[in-house]
């Protein structure tokens, strides 16, 4: 996703079709697997020095820590949440995916009524079958895959519950059953069946396309940990979009059931959990909303229409003010960045969200940005737009940052100002102790959140509280093969700026 004032723009899209373009074009086998085939991605980094709470952020880009991702992936396993997620709507819900070496798959999803899954409304189980295709010529680093479902179940926990949603399904999917008042809770009844032709599983909005796009991860930690994410497509955040949308991002990523974050108290309820006993996770304590301090980005973010990011922010309570850093890059693992954002502003005191259970809802203004273009192809969309557009026009260079405040934005990359948002965040602590920041969602259509009413539901992966700055960073390609790079300097007018971008400028090298 774009920064939080940003609307996604046909910069954005061009950025990340031309990348899938080069490999059409260089491809020449025939076969699905043939084209294209990249290696597998193996990468590592230098060392990060940080202060203490930061050791365990930015996880793709911190020394010791390495990351593969093969395709096609390896999907056989048992895959869980590690916490209660939140899904556009809102809807508050777990899962437990589980996938057979002979493609089929059974898959757990247990929903709840409050933001700590610790009420369940009611479970559905899915039995199916899944075969993948090829590597994304969209979304880079993903594999497209297609899925049948065979029989969807549901399963009950409550009697309110029961009778409130089988009289909102019978009002969509005209006769469901006209027998449900003799139902009770705890029993398995059938939404879908692929023998009868009989499916009302979408008038609860139940799809599985998140099946159509996948992507394992496997994270390499010292002391010879291992961690494995497996990533599946992302929900619209728009209700009446979902039935047909085809996703181009993730969601939250589930965890290999052997193999995930220690400690982690979710895990294993959520494991031997089934349609009949639903997860009940720990109770957390809400944490009080205290955005002051900085922010980061724990992993390389991912968001539909070929979006790949990391994020920094600093909040400042005294005078609640914001300043904002994005870093855009072309690839999944961000290791080839395309251009970077500053943006500062003002936000408002925050609200409980009467919609969206443990949400704060804040206005957020955006009155200043600067924009680096960071490769080839940005300064040359960026120079071929119209005058008092984005910046001085056909002024563009590699690394220099430029003020767009005085042009009201940058047309080409979508950023307007000044610009408001209605913005939903949320905090809370893993089970590091780490304190995370969930951030509002952006909408998946590219619009920005700029009435009320478009006010997040859900939120994008949660930034980290760091103790202080970046201190030091070196890239090392697997191979150990480093150029040096003391010519490409960048000089930036924040000595932050200054910091991040001489780390970022060595993602150049091959």
């Amino acid at each position: 996703m774009l920064p939080p004032f940003a609307t996604l723009s046909e910069l954005t899209h061009c950025l990340g079709i031309l990348s899938s373009l080069c490999v059409l074009i260089t491809a020449s086998g025939s076969k699905l697997w043939e084209v294209p085939m990249p290696k597998p991605e193996h990468y590592s980094t230098g060392k990060l020095q940080w202060e203490h709470q930061c050791q365990y952020q930015l996880r793709h880009l911190q020394g010791g820590a390495r990351i593969t991702a093969l395709i096609p992936p390896r999907l056989e396993g048992h895959w869980i949440s590690t916490g209660c997620e939140i899904r556009p709507g809102p809807e508050f819900l777990t899962r437990s995916y589980i996938f057979y070496s002979n493609r089929l798959f059974k898959a757990y999803q247990f929903y709840y009524t409050d933001n700590r899954c610790r009420q369940p409304l009611y479970s559905i189980v899915i039995k199916g079958k899944i075969r993948l295709r090829q590597a994304s010529w969209i979304t880079r680093g993903a594999t497209e895959a297609d899925y049948h479902l065979h029989k969807v179940g549901i399963v009950f926990h409550s009697e309110a519950a029961m009778n409130t949603t089988v009289m909102h399904i019978n009002q969509i999917c005209k006769g469901f059953t006209s027998h449900w008042q003799s139902w009770v809770p705890g029993t398995v009844y059938e939404l879908l069946s692929s023998k009868t032709g009989r499916d009302c599983s979408r008038a609860l909005g139940l799809v599985m396309h998140e099946l159509s796009l996948v992507r394992v991860e496997k994270h390499y930690h010292q002391q010879g940990r291992v961690v494995e994410e497996l990533f599946l497509g992302d929900v619209h955040t728009e209700w009446a979009e979902r039935m047909h949308y085809r996703p181009t991002g993730y969601q939250r990523p589930l965890q290999s059931a052997m193999h995930h974050v220690h400690p982690c108290p979710s895990c294993g309820i959520i494991y031997r959990s089934d349609e009949h006993h639903p997860p009940v996770l720990p109770l957390k304590p809400e944490l009080p909303m205290r955005l002051s301090g900085k922010w980061v980005s724990s992993q390389c973010e991912v968001r539909p229409a070929v979006l790949f990011l990391t994020r920094y922010f600093i909040f400042h309570d005294s005078n609640r003010t914001w300043d904002g850093y994005y870093y855009h890059y072309s690839d999944a693992v961000c290791k080839q960045p395309t251009f970077s954002v500053y943006a500062s502003g003002r936000y408002s005191r925050g609200i409980p969200s009467s919609r969206v259970l443990g949400g704060t809802e804040l206005i957020f203004k955006v009155t200043h940005a600067k924009v680096t273009a960071m490769d080839h192809a940005t300064v040359l969309l960026l120079n071929s737009s119209s005058a008092d557009t984005c910046g001085e026009s056909g002024s563009w260079t590699v690394g220099i940052e430029q003020d767009i405040t005085k042009t009201n934005g940058c047309v080409p990359l979508g950023i307007k100002l000044p610009h408001t948002e209605y913005e939903l965040f949320r905090t809370e602590e893993d089970s590091l102790g780490r304190q995370l920041l969930f951030i509002g969602e952006r909408p998946t259509d590219g619009s920005s959140p700029d009435r009320p009413e478009k006010r997040p539901t859900s939120y994008q992966p949660p930034l980290v509280k760091c103790a202080g700055v970046i201190e030091v960073f070196s890239r090392h390609s697997t191979d150990n093969n480093v150029e040096n790079t003391s010519s490409r300097n960048i000089v930036l007018n924040s000595s932050f700026m200054a910091l991040m971008f001489s780390f970022m400028v060595l993602y150049f090298l091959a």
